[in-house]
């Protein structure tokens, strides 16, 4: 893998009609927002071979919309992801990404928000983007991080979808 996007789901409605968590739907918001991510994903050349997805609505419906942009990608639906820890999340890349040049993650906070603190930490972020990073992880928000020769993840992108004409989320 040369590659990892980390990505919150969009913007879900507060309660799913059948009264849980895990069934929740986007809000037309989330699913505008994730579909604004896939194509500002798609103009900066970061199509993902491998989409790892966890199983809950919220996700599977951000994933839809991501597709959108994408052709050729590859989807894992995952219960494992399902409010993953950070460490949850890198065993899931680990055991599912091997073959896969870039890898996407759809997951949920606060796993991702940690996962891409602790890389960006790794990789020596400068202040400025750790700072940017830390201060906010709001639905369909994407980070993407490169692997340097040294092995030492690089913080390439922050994406907020406030930033590229939608709506943001918490």
């Amino acid at each position: 893998m040369e590659r990892l996007i980390l990505m919150r789901h969009g913007k879900a409605e507060r309660h799913a009609t059948s009264g849980g968590d895990f069934e929740r739907a986007l809000a037309d918001s989330g699913r505008a927002d994730a579909a604004v991510m896939g194509r500002v994903l798609a103009a900066a050349g970061l199509a993902p071979d491998l989409l790892l997805v966890s199983s809950a609505r919220r996700t599977r419906e951000t994933a839809e919309q991501i597709l959108d942009s994408f052709e050729k990608t590859r989807v894992e639906h995952l219960r494992d992801l399902y409010h993953a820890d950070p460490e949850d999340i890198v065993q899931v890349v680990d055991d599912h990404g091997e073959a896969a040049t870039t890898v996407m993650v759809v997951g949920h906070n606060p796993g991702l928000h940690d996962l891409a603190l602790r890389l960006a930490s790794q990789g020596g972020a400068s202040p400025i983007q750790t700072n940017r990073l830390r201060g906010r992880f709001p639905t369909s928000t994407a980070v993407v991080f490169g692997w340097s020769g040294t092995g030492r993840p690089v913080l390439e992108h922050l994406f907020f979808a406030s930033e590229h004409g939608g709506a943001g989320g918490e």
